[in-house]
């Protein structure tokens, strides 16, 4: 099976525009997420997908491969689509690239149910909230799934509400997500005709565009302590964080 990983890159962002190459300690952000992406060894290959000149050519300056893509896509899987479309591959992983303490083996947990399930054609991560405060933070989209780990929903809301008991875990979502082609190529083709899904464009959590039209979305359980960088002060935090790790280092 040819597996490649793609990171999706876009200079222009409402929160934070140029997020991509925001400095983490003298690298940009896109190379720590990159590096990750390199230790795993499903990968026959890793790619930066991007329609933004100056994210291009940082990449080819830092010896990493990437794919110049439409700058008319609605979101980041749409992107990967395209990707998908140039590159062939039996499975493609989107790893968000604003993700740069995501670990490898959180990465490899999105593609081993692949080997094992040839109908399988969508997960996604997701991990607990420890942080009482991701629970009410619309930036933080929470999971919900049936028993068997298949989404449900997902929502930027506090959600479920625990009414029957007070002890509930809360999940969160982490961005990596593993596709088939054809399940890639059903997402771009909805959007070309419709636009965005109806309850995806409420929430703007793209992966609802599966979950409304029928996909089952396998949903996998890891122990992640990454940080999404959403903000400035994300980016701060991961900034310690690094430099914590740089200084453990031999």
């Amino acid at each position: 099976m040819r597996i490649i990983g793609v990171i999706p890159a876009r200079y222009e962002s409402s929160r934070f525009p140029g997020k991509p190459l925001a400095d983490i300690c003298g690298k940009p952000m896109i190379w720590w997420v990159y590096q990750q992406c390199l230790k795993v060894d499903d990968f026959d290959s890793v790619y930066v997908a991007t329609d933004d000149d100056r994210i291009f050519d940082t990449c080819n300056r830092l010896n990493m491969k990437a794919i110049m893509t439409s700058d008319r896509h609605m979101t980041g899987t749409d992107r990967i689509g395209e990707v998908a479309q140039k590159i062939p591959a039996d499975l493609i992983v989107n790893i968000q690239g604003d993700e740069p303490m995501l670990e490898p083996e959180t990465i490899k947990a999105a593609i081993r149910p692949f080997y094992d399930d040839p109908e399988l054609q969508i997960t996604n991560l997701m991990t607990r909230i420890t942080d009482p405060v991701d629970v009410v933070n619309f930036t933080v989209p929470k999971v919900i799934c049936n028993k068997d780990g298949v989404g449900i929903y997902l929502t930027r809301s506090t959600a479920p509400y625990p009414k029957g008991k007070i002890d509930y875990t809360y999940y969160k979502q982490v961005c990596v997500y593993g596709f088939k082609p054809e399940a890639l190529e059903f997402f771009c083709e909805y959007g070309q005709t419709y636009g965005k899904a109806r309850v995806e464009a409420i929430e703007d959590i793209e992966i609802l565009r599966f979950i409304e039209n029928g996909y089952r979305v396998q949903y996998i359980e890891v122990d992640s302590e990454t940080i999404a960088v959403d903000t400035p002060n994300d980016l701060e935090r991961v900034r310690s964080l690094v430099a914590e790790r740089i200084k453990q280092m031999p």
